[in-house]
């Protein structure tokens, strides 16, 4: 029972367009419909991606990879515009893509300029000889702007397209750019940015460098080289993850090799096909780990390709096809991804930092939460379940709420399923006007969230809530808790769910009880407790 007013400024209203509110975002009638505005609202600028989308949808349509990949990427744009138009913000999206494109020439630049011609061109011992801080001063001169790494970027982009008349000013910048990327001094100088960092040659025998420091008469270990102490500080959040830049550099360095259908970020590196026709087997590498990629198989060169054209929105839509639970992945959390990247003798690219930050880009957008919520229920690039199954009539019993369980029950909802969710922890109730559950377990009115912001909490304040498993997904203060506020609002806000804490299976509720209160199915997602 959802209402339309913002829950905590309490003048804040979402105004949906095409005559829609908030309960018809929860409503699956309402939601086939919403899908069918969307295909109209497609058909106004590519009548024929419509009639592309609608085929594929069918049973006898399924595309081969490269081309469902192609259909996506380019849809995406589509929806983007329709989430925007739907919830008015057609402003700040537009401005969102701003930022994206403002922050372009970084990365031309550091490929075509940085890491081809100065890196290549300047020895790292003539680079230390360079004084770095006179060339910035004489550069300034030229580039007539406060010096940055993006304003200095504009300026060698602006003069590689004329090369004969800008000799002097590039031979300036070259020799900056060495001295920035291949001194300590210049990494040092540049050290928050992305345009001089290039990726490292992996040392499988020291990926983690280490120095030798005495302390008292006894040998100690610690980071070598240009490596930062992060500081514990009780229960803070350590590691905000990375920003738009950082998340586009990793987005540019990928290859988007779903192009090639050698994503195996998403699939995995695999042998040579074997002789007798069978299925290849999966690589391993050095400390014999399987390369199998992403568990999900998560579309991450598309998303990546979709991010750097500057569609988040979009981006968003392709990773929640397969990861609808994305606040619950992405930095410091999962890297299967990683180790399987194209990339295997230097640094791989950094997948989960760029789908965290898609993630916050949208998370940021008035209404952000409400967005990212509906694409778990409602996604027209989910060809498979663009919308919920009809009632099945099955009631499913889950059996922990931790990742794997909270991932299962959102997936048995779109099934068509009721499904109760239980875990041993005690599981503090939300505040019911966003949450639109009563302390007693009635269903009550919930109010749309106008801005994520509203629901986070500092971690060295935060009380523990109960929810996410493994005292809450465990103890590290690396990872931003309050996104399990967020997975926990998606799923107790859809009325075909129920949860309840401080049950314990096997003692509280046992196998023959909740078969005999009507369960169809009981599912196990203890993690790594005894069973």
């Amino acid at each position: 029972m959802p209402t339309t007013s913002s829950p905590s400024n309490g003048h804040q209203s979402l105004n949906l367009r095409h005559g829609y509110a908030l309960p018809d975002l929860y409503n699956r009638d309402s939601l086939i419909r919403l899908d069918a505005t969307f295909l109209d609202f497609l058909s106004v600028s590519d009548a024929a991606l419509r009639a592309s989308l609608e085929a594929a949808r069918l049973p006898s349509g399924v595309l081969a990879k490269k081309a469902e990949s192609a259909l996506l990427i380019a849809l995406s744009p589509h929806v983007e515009d329709f989430l925007a138009h739907l919830f008015g913000i057609e402003a700040q999206v537009l401005a969102l893509a701003a930022r994206h494109h403002e922050l372009a020439p970084l990365y031309s630049c550091k490929r075509l300029f940085v890491q081809r011609r100065a890196m290549k061109e300047i020895k790292p011992e003539d680079a230390a000889t360079i004084d770095g801080l006179a060339l910035e001063a004489a550069l300034l001169d030229y580039i007539g702007a406060p010096f940055s790494e993006l304003s200095f970027a504009k300026q060698v982009v602006a003069w590689l397209a004329d090369e004969a008349a800008n000799d002097y000013q590039l031979q300036l910048a070259t020799r900056y750019a060495a001295w920035a990327a291949l001194t300590s001094a210049g990494r040092a100088r540049h050290h928050n940015g992305v345009l001089f960092k290039s990726p490292a040659k992996l040392d499988f025998d020291n990926l983690v460098p280490l120095s030798v420091i005495n302390l008292d008469g006894i040998n100690a270990y610690r980071l070598a080289g240009e490596h930062a102490l992060r500081r514990r500080e009780g229960f803070a959040l350590t590691d905000k993850g990375s920003n738009l830049a950082g998340a586009l550099d990793e987005a540019n360095y990928c290859i988007w090799c779903h192009e090639q259908g050698k994503d195996s970020c998403s699939h995995g590196l695999k042998e040579k096909p074997p002789t007798d026709g069978g299925e290849p087997a999966y690589q391993k590498n050095i400390f014999g780990v399987k390369l199998a990629g992403c568990p999900l198989e998560e579309k991450i060169s598309e998303f990546h390709k979709v991010k750097v054209q500057g569609h988040a929105l979009g981006a968003l839509a392709i990773i929640v096809v397969d990861n609808p639970m994305v606040a619950a992945t992405g930095h410091r959390i999962c890297n299967d991804c990683m180790k399987s990247c194209i990339y295997q003798k230097k640094d791989p690219v950094d997948i989960p930092q760029a789908e965290t930050r898609t993630l916050k880009d949208v998370l940021e957008l008035p209404w952000g939460f409400e967005i990212y919520s509906l694409l778990t229920r409602w996604n027209p690039l989910n060809l498979q379940r663009p919308y919920p199954e009809p009632a099945s009539g099955r009631r499913v019993l889950i059996a922990g709420m931790g990742p794997a369980g909270f991932t299962l029950a959102h997936h048995l909802i779109n099934d068509g399923h009721t499904v109760v969710g239980i875990d041993g922890l005690k599981i503090e109730p939300l505040p019911p006007h966003i949450s639109g559950v009563s302390a007693t377990g009635a269903r009550v009115p919930f109010a749309a969230i106008h801005r994520t912001a509203e629901l986070y909490e500092a971690l060295d304040e935060r009380v523990l809530a109960g929810f996410g498993g493994v005292a809450e997904y465990g103890i590290t203060v690396r990872w931003d808790k309050n996104f399990l506020k967020l997975i926990r609002l998606i799923l107790e806000r859809r009325s075909q769910f129920a949860m309840f804490g401080g049950v314990r299976f096997g003692g509280t509720l046992t196998v023959d009880t909740a078969f005999s209160g009507g369960f169809d199915h009981i599912a196990l997602a203890n993690g790594a407790g005894r069973p």
